[in-house]
């Protein structure tokens, strides 16, 4: 019971905010027309319940006249119940669209809010794979939630309209055994009770396993379509290498999770399987074999009989709500289960943004330098990477950044922009400053070059003569006529025309800070000495902070500071100043 109310307390926190959103009025009403006409349609089976009665008596009396109005009867309830059908799949499948869009919608706000879906990577936690959850799991979690919610509204309905008749047909056909009646008030009631209650016990005795197999399921059919999207985002290093036997066996190795969990959920769903289809058929005659003892001896007539049968159908079928739906509850648990950690992640990190004891970077009124100030970086598992105290990055000048591998340079490009939470200390950006990062590898979007080169700004920042003169200032004057053509430029493109488009976006963006964390090591030296040419000329109001291993990149740089080794730690040192750069 308290996984059942943690679980109900999860649905509400997760579906609730929708209906208080700003569609919340269009959310409302047609949720109160779904239910409104779920209403209407148990209305009708009370009516359909009076009919058996009334239509087997005509059979039985063979009465031409009444057959004859039943039969018109019956077809104007069917006909109702049809445009009620109708209508609520078509107004269910409306409200489903509108929640979902909203619930995707303010997922991939807080998800790409201020770098939080890189927090949550680094945190490495509940929330795997981010895509199933925002697209599968929010589709499964709307779908489910309205139809088990209306599922069980119509069970508690239909348990309330029909136990009512069930009672008063019990008193009508009394208990009939051995040739005597027995008193027992309402024993048609308590023989579908005492079914729906056993049959529920060993439903969930069965099945309950299936919760823990279903959220495993969708993490590995997850997992095992992400490596598959790796192997083919990195196709052309696998071929280089000959990877594709070593490849193969992971990829064989994921899927075989899959295959031994869905093992697993075959054996459960077969036993469970085996166990309700055998209850639903015993049902069908359970109540026949209540009641034909007292038709038998000529208690009631056969539309008293049918109509009984059909009305214990009705309280035995509310009363196995959850035994009919088990496995969708199993499978919509497992869902609340991922999207409440996929939450849980989401506020996690946008903690650890604001935690008081992470790095903070402010925002400084009247200065024209980035500071750092006792700055400690660490590791996210608290060990000591890189530290800076008094240091400053003035406006206009360049900076070399060297030191080994590993020692934590990129790591300070991302505490200056802002993304890596983890440390202490203060750093100090001037206000309404932009900075702009370019890594070794730069990221394009798939679409048309024009919207690669202007990201993150939109498309029509720059005109296409923009455009056309960067890309041919950096030397890529063949990609000047592609402009209009989509494409997915980090595949087509090699590293080097990549670092070269980089280059471009600087040119475009003008930032007042640049950063090139080995952004022109894909390039030959020459190359290079020209884009840093060309980048002091076009951008000479610019900072620029590089870090690079090559010695040709001193002569581009007024300063040049190392990344040292002090005991457990690295510190920033400054080493050399130059007057003249190149």
């Amino acid at each position: 019971m308290n996984g059942l109310g943690s679980t109900l307390a999860t649905v509400w926190r997760i579906a609730a905010p929708y209906f208080r959103s700003d569609d919340k009025w269009a959310g409302r009403i047609l949720l109160a027309a779904v239910i409104a006409i779920e209403l209407a349609i148990v209305g009708i089976s009370v009516l359909l319940n009076t009919w058996n009665n009334r239509f087997y008596n005509a059979l039985q009396e063979r009465n031409w006249d009444n057959f004859v109005y039943e039969i018109s009867y019956f077809c104007v309830l069917a006909a109702a119940f049809i445009a009620l059908a109708v209508y609520q799949l078509y107004l269910n499948q409306w409200l489903q669209i509108r929640w979902r869009k909203w619930m995707t919608q303010r997922y991939l706000v807080e998800w790409l809010d201020h770098a939080n879906h890189y927090r949550m990577q680094l945190q490495g936690d509940a929330a795997d794979n981010p895509d199933q959850r925002i697209t599968d799991d929010v589709k499964l979690f709307v779908d489910r939630t309205l139809n088990i919610g209306l599922g069980l509204l119509n069970s508690v309905v239909t348990l309330a309209s029909f136990i009512v008749i069930l009672w008063s047909l019990s008193n009508a056909a009394p208990l009939h055994l051995f040739g005597k009646d027995i008193d027992f008030p309402g024993y048609m009631v308590w023989g579908a009770l005492v079914y729906a209650v056993l049959g529920t016990w060993l439903t969930h005795l069965i099945g309950h396993p299936l919760v823990g197999l279903d959220f495993r399921q969708q993490r590995y059919e997850a997992d095992f379509r992400f490596n598959l999207v790796r192997v083919r985002e990195n196709s052309e290093q696998i071929a280089l290498l000959r990877g594709e036997p070593a490849e193969r066996e992971r990829l064989l190795v994921r899927f075989g999770h899959v295959v031994d969990n869905w093992l697993g959920i075959m054996t459960r769903t077969k036993k469970i399987t085996a166990f309700t289809a055998s209850y639903s058929q015993a049902s069908v005659i359970f109540p026949y074999i209540l009641v034909a003892p007292a038709y038998f001896a000529e208690k009631i007539q056969l539309g008293g009989m049918m109509q009984t049968a059909s009305a214990f159908s009705s309280v035995q079928g509310a009363l196995s709500f959850f035994i009919t739906t088990y496995r969708t509850l199993a499978e919509w648990q497992a869902v609340v289960a991922r999207l409440d950690g996929f939450e849980t992640a989401i506020n996690t990190a946008r903690t650890l943004a604001t935690d008081p004891q992470s790095i903070h970077v402010t925002s400084a009124s009247g200065s024209s330098s980035i500071s750092l100030k006792e700055l400690l970086l660490q590791l996210p598992n608290g060990a000591p990477l890189i530290g800076a105290n008094g240091f400053t990055l003035k406006a206009g000048e360049r900076t070399l950044v060297t030191g080994p591998s590993g020692a934590g340079k990129s790591t300070l490009f991302r505490a200056i922009a802002g993304i890596w939470p983890f440390g202490k200390g203060t750093i100090s950006i001037p206000k309404d400053a932009t900075l702009m990062m370019l890594p070794q590898r730069p990221y394009f979007p798939v679409g048309p070059l024009s919207g690669a080169i202007t990201y993150p700004a939109a498309n029509a920042t720059f005109s296409a003569e923009q455009l056309s003169e960067a890309i041919k200032l950096v030397g890529l004057p063949a990609l000047a006529a592609k402009l209009d053509e989509e494409g997915h430029w980090n595949r087509t493109l090699s590293l080097g025309e990549q670092q070269r488009l980089g280059i471009a976006r600087a040119l475009l963006q003008a930032p007042q800070y640049l950063f090139l964390d080995e952004a022109t090591a894909s390039l030959d030296e020459p190359s290079e000495a020209f884009l840093y040419r060309l980048i002091a000329e076009k951008l000479p109001a610019t900072t620029i902070v590089s870090i690079g291993h090559r010695s040709t990149l001193e002569a581009f740089h007024q300063r040049q500071v190392s990344v040292e080794r002090a005991g457990d730690q690295f510190n920033l040192v400054d080493r050399q100043k130059a007057t003249n750069p190149a």
